[in-house]
This record gives C-alpha cells, sequence and structure tokens, in this order.
C-alpha cells in the first residue's frame, strides 16, 4: 500500500474536496457549511453523485496558501471519519490530482482520464 502524503503548503491556492455517502451526507454538509462560516473560503455545491475524477459524493472548498496553516488542521481534527483529498491549483489537472494530491484520511482511486484528454 503506498504512503499517503499529507498536505504541505507549497502551493498559492488549493480544494479541498470532503467525501461522503448517504449515511454521512447530513455531516458532511454542516461540515462544508462551517468550513465556509469559520475560514475565509468558498464553499461550492455538496454534490450527491461522483463529479469529475471524484468517486465518490464531495464538495468543493476553494482556499489559499494564507489560510492553509489553519484550515488544512481544522479539516483534520473536524473531518470526523470523512476522507478529505486536498490538493494544489496549478492550472495542469493531471498535476494536481496526482502530484500535488494529498489525502487525510484514507486515499481514493480518482478517475484520472478527463486530465489524460487534456
Amino acid at each position: 500500500m503506498a504512503e499517503i502524503k499529507r498536505p504541505v503548503n507549497i502551493h498559492k491556492y488549493y480544494h479541498a474536496h470532503p467525501y461522503f455517502n448517504s449515511q454521512t451526507l447530513q455531516f458532511a454538509s454542516k461540515f462544508c457549511e462551517k468550513a465556509g462560516t469559520l475560514f475565509d473560503v468558498r464553499v461550492g455545491r455538496v454534490h450527491q453523485k461522483p463529479v469529475g475524477p471524484h468517486p465518490e459524493w464531495s464538495c468543493q472548498i476553494s482556499f489559499s496558501d494564507k489560510d492553509f496553516d489553519q484550515f488544512v488542521p481544522w479539516l483534520e481534527q473536524n473531518r470526523n471519519g470523512l476522507t478529505v483529498f486536498v490538493h494544489g491549483v496549478s492550472g495542469n489537472g493531471l498535476k494536481d490530482h496526482t502530484d500535488h494530491a494529498y489525502w487525510l484520511g484514507d486515499s481514493a482511486q480518482l478517475n484520472l482520464a478527463m486530465f489524460i484528454a487534456e
């Protein structure tokens, strides 16, 4: 099993994607909403289906390097067992979802086919 890379603050912009399912939807929705209330982050829609490369239901939270040092530890401490995929945003989708990819909790297999066609 590959070692899970922990998030490091080396990019200007990031996305965090909490992963959830029908059993954890209510918690995940409140978790994402609270993130938007407590931090200067942009919270996207809560998707109740896989979207893009994400194999599970998710929500996209956009944040910057200025928020990283407070926000990522908060995600880790408050995720309550959810997997949270964190990645840098460089403009290269494939690299962002592979080389610049980090995990809080278990890793998941992403669907990278959409980036290979870039």
